[in-house]
């Protein structure tokens, strides 16, 4: 998977992209990320990428003109198609389903917006996935892109050390109903802790017992803490 991501802040990728689950997908070939400075297609010696909003009110708007054309650009960098997604408060709730959807693309690219938001015109032009990671106000789209990076990242073949690792995550489908529930609670050495012992169950070596303890804790835990994640499944 490509993934290219345009930005007015590109300094705040490296420590993401650089670093444990991407950094070895990165090496072993399985997702080429490249993030690029919108700044770079401004047509003013000041490199202007925004300006006030018609109307008045506070706060800047990122033009048409260098976001349209750093798109054009970008794109025609690599032969494959690009999945575009714009990250906006009033997109599509992220969540794992979508991320499932995103991971089998052949290439994505995100676009950052900043400030006050993107002059509306060059959004409609693009026609881009809109996205949103919460009902919450975020500076910019920098944060989302690296959380959606991260999830499909994961989720490519070959990329995590286990092949069952991302199958027995929170919200990953499981049984014929594709129930997404929470995950099992974790334990490691030592097997006493403050007084606090590990299940015995976990200690058994018994793999059915095991499996048929994980998934009653599934249960309780997301009937406790994600009532609506049941009722999706029953839907």
């Amino acid at each position: 998977m490509r993934i290219d991501v345009l930005t007015l802040f590109p300094g705040m990728f490296p420590g993401v992209l650089d670093a444990s689950i991407q950094a070895r997908a990165a090496a072993g070939g399985h997702v080429d990320c490249h993030v690029h400075d919108i700044r770079k297609w401004a047509d003013n010696k000041h490199d202007k990428v925004d300006d006030r909003p018609f109307g008045g009110g506070p706060g800047m708007v990122m033009m048409c003109q260098p976001l349209w054309d750093a798109v054009k650009d970008v794109e025609a960098m690599a032969p494959t198609s690009c999945r575009r997604i714009h990250f906006t408060p009033q997109g599509r709730r992220l969540d794992q389903e979508l991320v499932e959807e995103l991971a089998r693309e052949e290439r994505l690219l995100l676009i950052a917006g900043h400030y006050e938001g993107i002059d509306e015109r060059v959004i409609k032009e693009l026609e881009p996935l809109e996205v949103s990671v919460g009902d919450y106000v975020l500076t910019g789209g920098e944060l989302p892109s690296m959380l959606l990076i991260d999830a499909v990242t994961r989720l490519q073949d070959g990329v995590l050390g286990h092949e069952d690792s991302a199958a027995e995550d929170s919200f990953s489908p499981r049984g014929e109903n594709r129930e997404r529930l929470l995950e099992a609670p974790h334990f490691t050495r030592p097997r006493t802790w403050r007084d606090q012992a590990v299940p015995d169950v976990l200690l058994s070596g018994d793999h059915e017992a095991v499996a048929a303890w994980r998934r009653d804790q599934m249960m309780k835990r997301t009937r406790s803490r994600r009532p609506d994640l049941l009722e999706q499944c029953t839907n």
